[in-house]
């Protein structure tokens, strides 16, 4: 058995973050019911450009594999009736909604205890569901400039940028994943479950990391820095190379010993004013322009197979392309397969999260309400009922 396949989760989830962190659960077995509004057709991420064939989309299928759906209004006194039955046989309600919607649509634990005291119920929003900004929508962007992450990212002489990753969307789909995964443990350990209030905002507050610490503690005021440079440790950010860019990062002085050796300037390792971390930090103005200068003699490939060779941390700087073709992504079990009706053989990149071994199959995503059957089916529901539940509008007045 895979690690979750005794959990189930229901998921009000769409978009990104949400779906996200749900595919990893997913692919370590749980059964995750993804519950979709037909009102409006469903997760917003099946109509996501530019690769969309009516209500699929590559966007879709990257977030949602191994999943099941159901179209279920959950505004109608039907469709509640259903929600509330598969909480009853479930061991999570998970959501990605704006913070004041879990309440007025009434997926709190404090709303489904009675149902099932053992529930949790993880809510991952974009402020939090308590303090002032509860009620604004959360989007990566809007989080990455409130949270000061684009006052870190950029050239010094450009504006402020955002990752090229969603990475407050993705991050937090983690944090909700660990969130959920805690009080599962803690619910199955003591009978009772309980909230998970988790959002893009504190996540992305929470990943400010040590330059938060430095500017609470000590009055550090964070600059974007020239060639992506580490604002402490030099050298440790990209150079140019005659034909493309590199990284090379000396997080350990002995990784400093070894890279002047490679670029054949042992005058840099014996001046004493590159001696320490400190020291070279002071002194970067003095340095930097020489391993520059030295590094655009030549090509990434040559740096590479030396740098390599030394021990010294450093990486082309590769496209997306290039990226997953690296031998390391086949050879860690990366790049995962799903056969689509539409889009035929998707390749896409799989999950990191391990435990024991990893399954060789995967679903493709849902089709909108494909699994209504199996899903009435596990409640126990005689055709009768669901023919009742579809007339009282549970389904959506357009689903079949």
């Amino acid at each position: 058995m895979r690690p979750l396949e005794d959990v189930r989760i229901i998921a009000l989830e769409q978009y990104g973050a949400g779906p996200f962190g749900s595919v990893h659960l997913a692919d370590l077995g749980a059964q995750v019911i993804k519950i979709e509004d037909p009102r409006t057709g469903g997760d917003i991420g099946r109509y996501v450009p530019p690769y969309v064939h009516g209500e699929e989309s590559l966007f879709f299928e990257t977030f949602n594999r191994n999943k099941q759906s159901l179209s279920l209004d959950i505004s109608t006194p039907a469709g509640r009736a259903v929600f509330e039955d598969l909480v009853r046989t479930s061991d999570a309600v998970w959501s990605n909604l704006r913070g004041d919607v879990p309440a007025k649509i009434g997926i709190r634990y404090a709303d489904l205890a009675h149902l099932n005291p053992a529930v949790v119920c993880c809510s991952l929003t974009g402020f939090g569901m308590t303090g002032p900004r509860a009620a604004e929508p959360g989007y990566d962007y809007v989080l990455q400039g409130i949270a000061g992450w684009m006052s870190l990212t950029g050239d010094p002489d450009g504006p402020p940028t955002k990752t090229g990753l969603s990475l407050v969307d993705f991050s937090s789909g983690f944090v909700a994943a660990l969130s959920l995964m805690a009080g599962l443990h803690a619910a199955r350990r003591d009978g009772v479950g309980g909230d998970c209030d988790v959002s893009l905002y504190d996540t992305a507050m929470s990943l400010l990391t040590y330059p938060a610490t430095w500017a609470m503690t000590a009055g550090y005021e964070p600059v974007r820095t020239v060639d992506s440079a580490h604002p402490s440790l030099v050298p440790f950010q990209a150079f140019q190379a005659a034909d493309g860019w590199l990284v090379v990062g000396c997080a350990k002085e002995k990784f400093w010993q070894r890279l002047v050796a490679v670029l054949e300037r042992p005058d840099l390792g014996d001046d004493d004013r590159f001696a320490t971390f400190q020291l070279r930090d002071v002194h970067r103005a003095e340095l930097l322009p020489q391993l520059k200068t030295v590094f655009a003699a030549d090509t990434v490939a040559h740096w590479m197979a030396l740098l390599q060779a030394a021990g010294v941390p450093s990486s082309p700087i590769n496209d997306v392309v290039q990226a997953l073709a690296d031998p390391q992504a086949a050879a860690r079990g990366l790049l995962l397969e799903t056969e689509h009706p539409h889009w035929g053989t998707v390749r896409q990149v799989g999950s990191p999260v391990r435990f024991g071994d990893q399954p060789t199959e995967h679903r493709r995503a849902p089709h909108r309400n494909e699994h209504q059957d199996a899903i009435t089916d596990l409640l126990g529901y005689p055709p009768e009922k669901v023919a009742a539940l579809a007339a009282a509008g549970a389904f959506g007045h357009q689903e079949h």
